[in-house]
């Protein structure tokens, strides 16, 4: 079962800096030990995890980005997959 509800509100976890890095041509996650490089569909949802913004909020601004995709199931998943990760919590 999910840990993420559409009223769950997901934050990058302090530890992580997200931003677009040119180098890489991508979004990252960097941490003290290293960095992820995400990809473009990662990094989109990510751009949306900032403590503020809850589940449906994300999947709502996605759908209207990315019109006539159905997204809920796989943000979840991305979601899910990023806290076992350890780089988000909810």
């Amino acid at each position: 079962m999910s840990e993420f509800k559409p009223e769950s509100v997901p934050a990058i976890k302090p530890m992580f800096r997200f931003q677009w890095e040119p180098a890489q041509d991508c979004h990252v996650l960097l941490y003290p030990e290293g960095m992820v490089r995400l990809s473009g569909s990662a990094g989109e949802i990510l751009k949306r995890v900032d403590g503020e913004r809850s589940v449906a909020a994300i999947i709502a601004e996605l759908k209207a980005a990315f019109a006539g995709a159905d997204l809920d199931a796989d943000v979840i998943a991305f979601l899910e997959q990023a806290r076992e990760n350890g780089w988000i919590t909810v």
